[in-house]
């Protein structure tokens, strides 16, 4: 059976800022395994789709279920094909939608410890220009105002994104993959687990998915979101990237970056020293902020923990907190 026409085999469904990047890049190297070079179809999540995609003709040819099979098309007749698509996990409809496609798809999930989960995932989300404000949380208590359509970033096209304690509904999010699927079709991974021994969990992963786990493993560690210095060079950087990379999408800013910057200039010297000014490690984070995340996300460990029978109220430390 060629790759063309062939909904993929398995499903990396999640969660962000938990691992998923690595996975699918050691994955891909298996060669047993074919993952597309476009990392997050998302093409089951079509109640996450934002404006700014409905805009775009490259992301609606892979609304299509044409354009998204085509991304399988170069996949050999033995390997097994995968999406991962970390929006899957907090889609409403994917797991459905995934399930009516492909009944037998293997399913993995990844759960991270929701406060670092939620630092994370908000610094991303100002790395990519989809967050304005850059305190976390400030960020938080805008949550009420967002949901009302108030203080809705310029750029954010989604806001759902910017809710940032509704992405932890980890069992209710679980629950939508063990009703659609079999038990045995799901794999739940701990993000602890992974961060501990990445061979190890990526073998677990190997031996799911029925493929050749002696074979070598080359581990990744992707590299972590970096805080953003200044806002205007982030966005000139961001701008000047797109142009280069995806020209049917580029801004007019990326375009006059481009223009008017020097061709020695647009070297990996001048970029890293670009880089140092824009950006820098993130701040620790706010002991105090970070246990008041804990103690409103304490229900919802002790919830996973109850759903998986596995104490992640002790691993995770929240059987300290009041």
């Amino acid at each position: 059976m060629t790759g063309e026409g062939r909904v993929p085999d398995f499903f990396v469904v999640g969660h962000q800022k938990s691992g998923t990047t690595a996975l699918h890049q050691m994955l891909s190297l298996h060669p047993q395994i074919f993952l597309p070079s476009v990392k997050e179809p998302k093409y089951f999540a079509t109640d996450l789709r934002s404006r700014l995609e409905a805009r775009s003709p490259a992301a609606l040819r892979l609304h299509t279920l044409e354009g998204y099979l085509s991304l399988y098309a170069a996949a050999g007749p033995e390997q097994r094909t995968g999406d991962a698509s970390p929006q899957y996990l907090r889609s409403r409809v994917a797991a459905g939608a995934i399930a009516e496609a492909r009944p037998d798809a293997r399913i993995i999930a990844i759960f991270r410890e929701p406060a670092s989960f939620v630092r994370s995932f908000h610094l991303q989300m100002v790395s990519a220009n989809v967050e304005s404000e850059r305190d976390l949380g400030k960020a938080i208590a805008l949550e009420g105002a967002r949901r009302a359509g108030k203080h809705i970033p310029r750029r954010c096209h989604h806001p759902d994104r910017l809710q940032y304690a509704e992405h932890v509904h980890y069992v209710e999010q679980l629950r939508r993959f063990h009703d659609a699927f079999p038990k045995e079709n799901v794999l739940v991974l701990i993000y602890d687990d992974y961060r501990r021994d990445n061979e190890a969990t990526v073998r677990t992963v190997l031996r799911f998915l029925e493929v050749d786990d002696a074979v070598p493993v080359q581990t990744i560690d992707t590299k972590p979101v970096k805080a953003i210095r200044s806002m205007p060079l982030h966005r000139l950087a961001n701008a000047a990237r797109l142009a280069r990379t995806s020209p049917e999408a580029a801004s007019r800013l990326g375009r006059t970056v481009n223009a008017i910057t020097p061709a020695p200039l647009r070297n990996d010297s001048f970029r890293a020293s670009w880089r140092k000014l824009a950006y820098g490690a993130p701040a620790p984070p706010d002991e105090r902020l970070m246990l008041e995340l804990r103690r409103r996300f304490k229900p919802e460990v002790v919830a996973l923990s109850e759903y998986l029978g596995r104490d992640l109220v002790g691993e995770w430390g929240y059987d300290e907190i009041a």
